[in-house]
């Protein structure tokens, strides 16, 4: 049969239109969803939310549409919470309803679906319950891993008096210090800063969380079952996951081979035993699998995050000398320069603390939570959420609502600071997020970031390579975190 270029158009414009009706009729089914901007057919929202930071875009359409609307990330409605009252409501007031994970298809390659991160249901609890119980017999909360937070600042401390007060981006050290931390729990021992596995490691990571941050992410969880099998920035992805995943499991072999089941020395020791102490059990979550991904999860939130948040720390101190000077002040008055500053210090150092609390706020490294699925039916102000239905909630809106923290845009310590003086804490803090799924290593983080910036301003003044008001601290990427812009610093050591 042979169209002319009218009965083309005209056909052309047909299938359009049934495709659309198609579309819509699926989309109308989900009942009495909270109102939303008018999806396009099989693409939902997805061209609306490009061409700026997405946590930005979700909060400039919470404007029109109020704390509790919906997008379609595709043909798939998504709830999203632009509040921090909203997203209490769903994730605490309704944490067992908002708990499990959404389905994520390139975490899920990553992990192979195994681990805490993208798991749910029995798996999730289980493994939350164990991991949370092992990380606190190897020191999480108590003094014995204090010193060793003391000690890796210590190496820090000795790696930047290295650069002479040179020009210099301290990125890699600050990663490798930070990452030593959980290292020294979850495999037993810090690694040496050159140490080959140790590097190839952070390496690995570093890059899938840059991957994890650019549109290729989206698009492979748009279409996992195509990108999978095209070339592509999406391949060395997935090839930097197996070889994890090789160099996890070689280090899992030589646990069991000197494994003592009478006294184990980290988490993996702890896993082998418990693996072992199930052995019989056909439906157990304690297998191979999931000791190795449960192990990259560990390294990997128990990296990244906080070195971030120094690295930004950092750049902050650069641009705003005032509040370097009154940390100084802070750490004289309180510890001085003859002893290491610990945790019992951080009570009378309320100015520091809140220093530390307003770098989260105003980084905001989660601008946006991991996504949600719902375990029943539920209401939501009103409006009826089916089973299944992803939920996103949006922690900018909490850190920047004018509501909680006065002139949120700007970085303010006195944000955590009352009339008095003294730190005080804010119900819309959310770094850790919030509810039943809220960061395991919360206690460790908040651990390292005072310890780490206390022995770093006992040590040294920051000073900017150009002039302090040309840094820009607005992020370089944001997307699923917050990342700083590349910088070089100078370190001039304080006397003593």
């Amino acid at each position: 049969m042979d169209f002319g270029g009218a009965d083309f158009l005209c056909l052309i414009v047909t299938l359009a239109c049934l495709i659309f009706f198609i579309a819509w009729k699926r989309l109308s089914r989900h009942g009495n969803l909270p109102p939303g901007p008018v999806p396009w057919p099989l693409l939902g929202n997805m061209l609306q939310l490009k061409g700026q930071p997405i946590a930005r875009t979700f909060m400039k359409l919470s404007g029109k549409y109020g704390p509790v609307f919906t997008v379609y990330m595709g043909p798939k409605p998504t709830i999203v919470l632009c509040s921090y009252e909203a997203i209490k409501e769903a994730l605490v007031d309704q944490g067992d309803i908002f708990i499990d994970r959404a389905h994520m298809p390139a975490l899920q390659m990553f992990n192979k679906g195994y681990g805490i991160i993208v798991s749910s249901g029995e798996r999730w609890k289980q493994l939350h319950r164990f991991s949370l119980k092992a990380l606190r017999t190897f020191g999480m909360g108590k003094s014995s891993l204090e010193k060793q937070i003391q000690e890796e600042a210590r190496f820090l401390v000795e790696e930047f008096r290295k650069t002479k007060e040179l020009p210099y981006d301290p990125t890699c050290v600050i990663r490798k210090a930070v990452s030593n931390i959980i290292c020294s729990m979850v495999f037993g021992h810090r690694f040496d800063y050159n140490d080959r596995t140790f590097l190839t490691l952070i390496q690995l990571f570093n890059e899938s969380f840059s991957f994890m941050t650019c549109a290729w992410a989206w698009l492979l969880d748009f279409f996992p079952n195509i990108l999978h099998h095209l070339p592509g920035p999406q391949q060395r992805f997935l090839q930097n996951a197996k070889t994890i995943r090789r160099i996890v499991k070689n280090i899992v072999k030589e646990h069991r081979e000197t494994l003592d089941p009478a006294c184990p020395r980290d988490f993996i020791d702890c896993f082998l035993i418990k693996m072992e102490e199930e052995r019989q059990n056909p439906s157990t979550e304690f297998v191979m699998k999931n000791l190795v991904a449960t192990t990259n999860n560990l390294f990997a939130g128990g990296t990244e995050s906080v070195s971030v948040t120094l690295k930004y720390g950092l750049l902050i101190f650069m641009k705003h000398q005032d509040v370097q000077e009154r940390i100084h002040e802070e750490i004289d008055d309180v510890i001085g320069m003859d002893r290491r500053p610990s945790l019992e210090d951080r009570t009378k150092m309320p100015y520091t603390e809140a220093v530390i609390h307003e770098i989260q706020r105003f980084i905001n490294i989660g601008p946006i939570g991991v996504p949600r699925c719902l375990t029943s039916d539920t209401m939501l102000r009103g409006y009826y959420i089916p089973k299944g239905t992803n939920v996103l909630p949006i922690f900018t809106a909490a850190h920047c609502d004018q509501k909680y923290f006065q002139n949120p845009e700007c970085f303010d310590p006195k944000n955590f600071l009352d009339v008095n003086g003294g730190f005080t804490k804010n119900d819309a803090f959310l770094p850790f997020s919030i509810g039943k799924r809220s960061c395991l290593g919360e206690g460790l983080a908040r651990m390292e970031l005072f310890l780490f910036f206390t022995t770093i301003m006992q040590n040294f003044t920051i000073k900017s390579v150009g002039p302090p008001e040309e840094i820009d601290l607005s992020p370089q990427i944001s997307s699923i975190m917050n990342l700083p812009r590349s910088y070089q610093l100078q370190l001039l050591p304080r006397l003593s």
